[in-house]
């Protein structure tokens, strides 16, 4: 049974929220009605530069944690939920074949739509079709681990959507959301001069390639940065195509098309913070929380989740409350990537270690070290990070060097702490939602898994132990009063406003050049 809100929510109070019990040991409780509301009461996270000192952070787990273990109890559900329940498994069968495997079915939705679009691009012309759109197919066939589409599908599920209509709708949105991640790798290797991605040539590299000999290297390589251009808006394109063209209930359609552009704009906000600050240095860590919770935090995880569980039709509560989950553990992913693009095992990242200290990325572990090697007037390490950041031929020994002054700084430790912090805050709001048990097994493992780095494809009958439950009453900071002024902008409205109903109910928003990371 879905639990879903009257889509004119505006005019009336929604209905009861289901009370869906949990199995034995699961984090993922229930708790009364009465203390539902106390989950949406902030969302801030970003703290000040206050961790350059040393001071302790401000994030907390906010007031959607604040209500501690005490005020969440799981009960036995309603005689009239177990008989409405038992109607479920017709539709439930449908999505059961996606649960097996998500990344497979949204690839095959992936087919089916390029297939399409291919034939329209031949129909065009062939050798656009050839050059760039069919590029472009394959880029986005070979993806990578379809992280954000699983998000997307763990959320609707877990949401309780189980009917065959809106699981087609959120493969498609899915789909939509790879296309989206094609344009911004696309658009990011001609930026960042990176020659390879997922261990073959980026696209830019590729037509250069292509056409070497045809005329001067330097007019064939700016050809090649002219067609990668163009195959990132043609993938732009065929994502805001997939999404205008997926049959969607007029207020739900409203509300993923709002969400779906605060996204796109989200993402390239953030990817212009981070090409302005590796050119003009500006590597303050106000400025760094901020482009890494514009650039990967909503978009890699948080606007996922949004959309998968508006999808379901969830109610407003548990969209924050996921969203506020959604937004900590992608800002611990980013920091997560941080860390190992420069301590992690090449082989293990599938990059070479550390791009970002070549390529001058005012990340947060950067601009952490600086800051505190200011502090307590460290020249020396100073001077390593002002003549390493943004060499392109930095040496390994070089390299050492970067590590040395990160772990002698306490940088890394510090960004270890924030990260464990981070998902610790997320998963306690996580667990303040009301959702499907099971699926919501699944979707916090893939949550955990996106924050430690690993991967996470357990069958859905047996999904990976989740960890322990919050220990009762136990102390959870509050969230600061207000994000700092440089700080990301909380989620402004999650949805836009239902608008008012018609009458018929329904309403009318080693080398810095190469890139292998499968992302």
């Amino acid at each position: 049974m879905r639990p879903t809100q009257a889509k004119g929510h505006h005019a009336a109070p929604p209905p009861p929220v289901p009370r869906l019990v949990a199995p034995p040991g699961s984090p993922v409780r229930t708790r009364p009605d009465a203390t539902a509301a106390a989950v949406g009461a902030g969302v801030s996270l970003l703290d000040s530069a206050g961790d350059a000192s040393g001071a302790g952070d401000a994030d907390g787990a906010g007031a959607a944690s604040g209500v501690g273990d005490a005020g969440r109890t799981g009960s036995a559900p309603a005689p009239d939920q177990a008989a409405a329940d038992a109607d479920v498994p017709a539709d439930a069968d449908v999505s059961a074949d996606v649960d097996a495997d998500v990344s497979a079915a949204v690839a095959r939705t992936l087919d089916r739509v390029l297939a399409d679009r291919l034939a329209r691009a031949r129909a065009a012309d062939p050798l656009f079709a050839k050059d760039l759109a069919e590029r472009v197919a394959r880029f986005t066939r070979e993806g990578g681990k379809r992280t954000r589409a699983r998000l997307l599908w763990w959320s609707l599920r877990a949401c309780g959507a189980s009917d065959p209509a809106t699981a087609e709708a959120g493969l498609r949105i899915g789909a939509a959301l790879e296309l989206l991640q094609t344009c911004a790798l696309v658009h990011d290797d001609v930026m960042d001069g990176a020659v390879r991605r997922r261990g073959r040539p980026a696209l830019h590299a590729d037509v250069r390639a292509q056409y070497a000999g045809r005329a001067a290297p330097a007019r064939v390589g700016r050809l090649g940065e002219c067609a990668a251009i163009l195959a990132g808006d043609l993938a732009l394109v065929w994502a805001d195509d997939l999404v205008a063209e997926t049959p969607l209930p007029a207020w739900t359609a409203t509300a993923v098309r709002r969400l779906w552009s605060d996204m796109r704009t989200e993402m390239v906000a953030g990817q212009y913070l981070d090409v302005h600050g590796q050119t003009t240095a500006a590597r303050s860590l106000p400025r760094a929380l901020r482009a890494a919770c514009l650039k990967s935090a909503l978009y890699s995880v948080e606007r996922p989740l949004a959309l998968g569980a508006t999808l379901a039709g969830a109610d407003d509560t548990t969209l924050l409350a996921l969203c506020s989950a959604g937004r900590r553990i992608g800002m611990a992913f980013q920091l997560r990537d941080d860390l190992n693009d420069v301590f992690g095992d090449p082989l293990r990242t599938g990059k070479p270690g550390g791009g970002d200290i070549r390529e001058g990325k005012a990340t947060y572990l950067t601009a952490l070290a600086r800051a505190r090697a200011e502090a307590t007037g460290d020249h020396a390490a100073l001077a390593v990070l002002e003549r390493s950041l943004g060499d392109a031929e930095l040496t390994p020994a070089g390299l050492d060097e970067v590590r040395e002054v990160l772990v002698a700084t306490g940088a890394r430790a510090a960004v270890e702490t924030k990260i464990t912090r981070l998902v610790t805050q997320g998963l306690r709001h996580f667990d303040c939602a009301f959702l499907v048990p099971q699926s919501a097994h699944r979707l916090r493992s893939l949550l955990r898994s996106a924050a430690d780095g690993t991967p996470c494809d357990a069958p859905p009958d047996a999904p990976s132990a989740p960890a322990a439950p919050n220990e009762p009453n136990a102390p959870v900071a509050p969230d600061a009063p207000s994000a700092p002024e440089n700080a990301a902008p909380s989620p402004t409205p999650l949805r836009p406003p239902a608008p008012a109903p018609g009458p018929d109910g329904t309403g009318t928003p080693t080398t810095s050049g190469t890139k292998e990371t499968a992302r």
